[in-house]
């Protein structure tokens, strides 16, 4: 699959997880993978700049196995970042569907 195009379609998948509840870099990585073929150096430059541009907020919680997760939490700027997004991929989607169903 195009990169580019995989990466437009990644920051929309991590915004919709984080909406349903606060993850760590690890576990979005785990969770997309098991739908996109990504690598976990894909996520973690994705969530620096979504929490960069005030997307996100993040928190350290202690973990008995290891260091410290840094969580992610979707701010108001966030919802509706991924509700322009949620729209914009849908229109899209419906385009290319419409394209291909002609073919």
């Amino acid at each position: 699959m195009n990169v580019q195009f995989k990466k437009g379609a990644l920051a929309l998948c991590v915004l919709a997880i984080v909406s349903k509840r606060d993850c760590y870099g690890y576990e979005l990585t785990e969770k997309i993978s098991q739908q996109i073929d990504i690598s976990e150096g894909s996520i973690y430059p994705l969530l620096r700049r979504l929490t960069k541009e005030a997307y996100f907020t993040t928190y350290l919680v202690e973990s008995s196995g290891g260091p410290s997760r840094k969580y992610y939490r979707l701010t108001e700027k966030g919802k509706d970042y991924l509700e322009e997004m949620r729209s914009q991929w849908l229109s899209f989607a419906k385009g290319v569907n419409q394209l291909l169903e002609e073919e």
